[in-house]
């Protein structure tokens, strides 16, 4: 399978991240040896020692720590420079770029207004800001889906009113088969409901002392960009996995859940592990094996599993029927690690392994859920409310759900 769904794009010239995979390498070795002995001391004794058991899980803390490190390296590989002495070369900036740069940094919204109102915008300084130029909005975006988990698989549209509304097929138009010279008998026309996905307004704001403002080698909507990165990626990967739909978009884990073999559209279908808290012994690879292979062969191709790092380093130490690891690491920098051979994306909001948890969902997440967002990424510089500090009042309009309800399924730790 494809392990580099969703990935961000490693550089080659980047010794730092290849090093750190090096020692990831390293590390999963040395935890592979330490699991072997444990789960061996378990097949002879019904138990491992204590000393066993607290190595391995040092080494699966030192394997986390180095994932961590290692996405850390790539995702700075991906970024461009902030200064702008480096960029001499680079084309001459764009007049919305230009008048952004003297709002931001002196205040002087009078270039921005006359864009805004070549543009029939009808947003001001006073009431929403100003927005951002297009390759600064187009640069939070790339960021976003390089350190947004569920942003990196999902489907992405962007539009430019409040609301996306998507029709769908309750049941299909009437086909069948007739003769050449045969009279086509009327079909009947399909039956047609709505989802709706309203967006809602995200915001950050960053704060940047006069001595960043006066400095010229600061690109500053490029340095906006990084500052909101993580305060948007953050609220956007709760949101997309639990949010309640109130002001915020709809989480794929509140919709209701139900038995795979009563699902219907408008619910997700689940699987049971069949133990309480628990794969089961023995049981691991059949109940991962049934999760995958409740999905349409048409889903399934680019299906990925979602999970947060604890319930990681529980898969992580689970072997098949052949003595074969089911989670395998990743095979470069910037690549996925795999399970049962699909990609595997860490998502820390997503539940820990516990009695009646659905903590493992495995989707065609380009199908299962959609992410809108409605064009424009504004900006309101506010240089009174946090003194001597400038706050830039940074906000976006997202939306998101389910669309596909057929396209994803949850493992549930259950009896």
């Amino acid at each position: 399978m494809n392990d580099s769904i969703g990935a961000p794009e490693t550089k080659a010239h980047n010794p730092e991240a290849v090093a750190a995979h090096d020692r990831f390498m390293t590390v999963f070795e040395n935890f592979r040896e330490a699991n072997d002995e444990r789960l061996g001391q378990i097949e002879k004794r019904m138990s491992a020692d204590v000393v066993t058991e607290e190595k391995v899980e040092r080494l699966t803390q030192a394997l986390d720590d180095q994932q961590k490190r290692m996405e850390r390296l790539v995702l700075k590989g991906t970024r461009p420079q902030i200064g702008t002495e480096e960029r001499s070369g680079a084309a001459e900036p764009s007049e919305h770029k230009q008048a952004f740069e003297a709002y931001a940094r002196g205040g002087d919204e009078s270039r921005l207004r006359r864009i805004e109102a070549k543009g029939m915008s009808r947003a001001s300084g006073a009431d929403g800001g100003f927005l951002v130029p297009d390759e600064t909005e187009a640069e939070i975006g790339r960021r976003l889906a390089s350190i947004s988990p569920v942003r990196s698989l999902a489907m992405v549209r962007t539009v430019s009113g409040a609301v996306l509304k998507k029709p769908f097929a309750l049941s299909g138009a009437q086909t069948g088969w007739v003769g050449e010279t045969e009279t086509r008998p009327e079909t009947a026309a399909p039956q047609l409901a709505e989802l709706v996905f309203p967006t809602m307004e995200l915001y950050a704001m960053p704060a940047a002392s006069n001595a960043l403002l006066d400095d010229a080698a600061i690109d500053l909507d490029r340095w906006i960009g990084e500052e909101v990165e993580q305060a948007f990626a953050a609220q956007e990967g709760q949101a997309f996995v639990k949010g309640d739909g109130v002001n915020k978009p709809r989480g794929f884990m509140t919709y209701d859940l139900v038995e795979e073999d009563a699902w219907t559209w408008g619910k997700v279908g689940r699987l049971k592990t069949g133990t309480a808290g628990g794969f089961g012994p023995g049981k691991a690879a059949d109940r991962l094996i049934d999760l995958i292979y409740a999905l349409k062969a048409g889903y399934r191709q680019n299906g990925a599993f979602m999970m947060n790092r604890r319930t990681q380093a529980v898969v992580r130490k689970l072997k098949d029927a052949d003595g074969n690891y089911l989670w395998q690491p990743p095979t470069g920098a910037g690549s996925r690690a795999l399970l049962m051979g699909f990609p595997l994306v860490e998502a820390e909001e997503m539940p820990d392994v516990a009695d009646g948890a659905s903590a493992i969902v495995f989707a065609d997440f380009k199908r299962f859920y959609l992410i809108v967002d409605r064009q424009g990424v504004r900006v309101l510089r506010d240089p009174y409310s946090a003194k001597p500090y400038v706050l830039f009042y940074t906000t976006k309009r997202v939306g998101g759900g389910v669309q596909d309800f057929d396209a994803g399924k949850l493992l549930t730790f259950a009896a």
